[in-house]
C-alpha cells in the first residue's frame, strides 16, 4: 500500500475523533490582543503542547517570550534528510461584533460540512492538520520520511513583536532547510494555490499644521492657508490620474516580474469582469499594461486609509480648519526597502508642502516584502502534493497583503519559505462566523502527509536558495 492510500485509510478512521479533538482548541478563547484572555493564552499554549507529545513529537516546550509564549516541538530521526520548521499561531482575533455571530465563536458547530468558530481557519485548524498529519505518518509508517520543528506563537494577530527576538536567540534550535507555513489560502473551492511571494508595508502619518487654532471662514478665508486644502494638495501629488506613483525613485528598486511568472498568472485565466460585478465597480483602476493579478501581487503600491480634519457633523459650520491629517500605506515588493521608502515619501512631502503650513510625519511599523523562486524545489514539491490529492493543476501565486512575520524568517533564518494553505478568502477570518470548509480540512491532512514524503525526495543542498 503507498503512502497516500495509508493515509487515506488513516484519515477517514480517526476523522471524527480528529474533528473532537480541534473542536477543543477552538474551544478556548485564545485571544491575544487582549490581556483578560492572557490565561487561555496559556491554556491554548499548553493543550497545543500535550497534543504534539501525544502524537509522538519530542522536545516539547513552551518558550516564555516578553508576551505570550512560543510552542516548540521537534522530531529529528530522519538521518540525512532535511528539515521543515513549521510555523503557525495559536492565537486568534476578537470576535467582536458579536451579535453577528450565527453560534457562540468559541464552541465550535458543524454546518452544511463548514466548521464554524473563531479560529478554525485562521490559523489553529490549519496548525493541528501539520500535527496530525505526524500522527498519521508515525502510526502508519513508524517513523517520518523527513525531520520536522514546530515554532507555534501566541502573538501573530499582534504583530509578532516578541517572534523577531525569539527567533534570533534560537538560531540554532531553529535550523532547518525549508519553512513551511499554512496561514494562506487556495485559488478558491477545489483550486489549490502555493503562495511563492508576498507584498511589504510600510506608512506614516501626515499631521498637516496652520493656524494656532480654527479660525472663521469669512474672516480669514482666502488670506490664511486651510489646513485641510494643503493636505489635499499633498496627497493628491502622489499619484498620476492612471495610479502610477510620483513619489521620486518609489520604483528604483523594483524587481521586475519574469515572463515565466506572468504566463503563469495569465494561465489562472482570471475573471476581471467578475470581480467588478462582485466588487460592485464600473470599472478596475491602476497602473496601464498590468493585469489586476499584476497590479495586486507583483506591484507596489501607495494608498490613502483615512482622512481627518474639519467639521463633519450635521449641517455646516464656516470654520477653516487649523490641523488635518491623513493615514498612508505602500505595499512594497522585492527589493524595496521599507526605511528607503519612507525616507522617500518625506522628502516628497516636505517638496510638495503648500506656503502657510507646517507638517509632521510619523512612522508606521514596517515589513519587507518576500519571495520565493516558484520554480523552487520547495515550491514545485507542493505543487505536487496538492495535485495528487485534489486532481487538478495547482496555481503558484503571490499574495498581495503582507505577512511581517515571513519576511523577518526569511531575512533572520535565510531558509526558503513554502506557503502551503487550505483556507478559502470566503471564510470570513477576522469577522464573525468564520468557518473552515471540512473539505479542504480531510484533502489538506493528505496533502501535507504527502508533502513530507516529497520533501525527502531532496538533500538539503538542492533546498538551498
Amino acid at each position: 500500500m503507498s503512502h497516500l492510500s495509508s493515509l487515506n485509510t488513516y484519515f477517514e478512521t480517526k476523522r471524527e475523533e480528529h474533528l473532537e479533538e480541534l473542536k477543543q482548541f477552538l474551544r478556548i478563547p485564545s485571544i491575544s490582543a487582549l490581556s483578560d484572555h492572557k490565561e487561555d493564552m496559556k491554556t491554548a499554549a499548553e493543550w497545543l503542547a500535550d497534543s504534539m507529545k501525544s502524537v509522538g513529537l519530542e522536545n516539547v516546550s513552551i518558550d516564555e517570550t516578553k508576551g505570550h509564549p512560543v510552542v516548540y516541538a521537534d522530531w529529528m530521526h530522519a538521518e540525512g534528510k532535511p528539515t521543515l520548521l513549521i510555523y503557525g499561531h495559536y492565537d486568534v482575533q476578537p470576535v467582536d461584533p458579536l451579535n453577528l455571530w450565527e453560534s457562540e465563536p468559541f464552541n465550535p458547530q458543524v454546518r452544511d460540512n463548514k466548521l464554524f468558530a473563531r479560529g478554525a481557519s485562521d490559523d489553529k485548524g490549519q496548525v493541528y492538520m501539520h500535527v496530525k498529519a505526524v500522527e498519521a505518518l508515525l502510526q502508519t509508517e513508524g517513523k517520518l520520511p523527513v525531520n520536522v520543528k514546530f515554532c507555534i506563537e501566541g502573538e501573530e494577530e499582534i504583530g509578532s513583536p516578541n517572534l523577531p527576538e525569539y527567533v534570533e536567540a534560537n538560531t540554532e534550535k531553529l535550523a532547518a532547510d525549508i519553512i513551511v507555513i499554512s496561514d494562506t489560502g487556495m485559488q478558491g473551492p477545489g483550486k489549490p494555490a502555493v503562495c511563492y511571494g508576498l507584498r511589504g508595508l510600510t506608512g506614516v502619518q501626515i499631521e498637516v499644521k496652520g493656524a494656532k487654532g480654527d479660525l472663521h471662514s469669512g474672516l480669514y478665508g482666502g488670506s490664511v492657508q486651510n489646513a485641510i486644502h494643503a493636505l489635499v494638495a499633498v496627497l493628491d501629488s502622489f499619484r498620476d490620474e492612471e495610479g502610477t506613483i510620483q513619489v521620486e525613485g518609489f520604483y528604483d528598486n523594483v524587481r521586475a516580474v519574469t515572463d515565466e511568472e506572468r504566463a503563469a498568472y495569465a494561465e489562472l485565466d482570471f475573471n476581471e469582469e467578475a470581480l467588478k460585478e462582485e466588487l460592485g465597480v464600473n470599472a478596475l483602476f491602476g497602473e496601464k499594461g498590468y493585469t489586476h493579478l499584476e497590479r495586486t501581487w507583483v506591484r507596489p503600491t501607495l494608498e490613502i486609509n483615512g482622512v481627518f480634519g474639519g467639521f463633519s457633523g450635521e449641517g455646516i459650520k464656516t470654520v477653516l480648519p487649523a490641523e488635518a491629517g491623513a493615514k498612508i500605506t505602500c505595499r512594497l515588493v522585492p527589493d524595496q526597502d521599507p526605511d528607503e521608502i519612507v525616507e522617500k515619501l518625506k522628502a516628497h512631502i516636505e517638496k510638495h508642502k503648500p506656503v502657510g503650513v507646517t507638517v509632521e510625519v510619523t512612522e508606521f511599523d514596517k515589513g519587507k516584502p518576500f519571495i520565493t523562486p516558484f520554480d523552487h524545489p520547495a515550491i514545485q514539491a507542493a505543487g505536487r502534493s496538492y495535485e495528487k490529492v485534489y486532481n487538478v493543476p495547482t496555481a503558484y501565486v503571490r499574495g498581495g497583503g503582507s505577512i511581517p512575520i515571513v519576511a523577518a524568517f526569511d531575512e533572520i533564518l535565510g531558509y526558503p519559505v513554502v506557503l502551503m494553505g487550505f483556507g478559502l478568502a470566503s471564510e470570513n477570518f477576522h469577522a464573525p462566523n468564520e468557518h473552515f470548509h471540512l473539505e479542504n480540512f480531510d484533502q489538506g491532512l493528505r496533502v501535507i502527509g504527502d508533502y513530507y514524503h516529497e520533501i525527502a525526495q531532496f538533500t538539503s543542498q538542492d533546498l538551498k536558495k
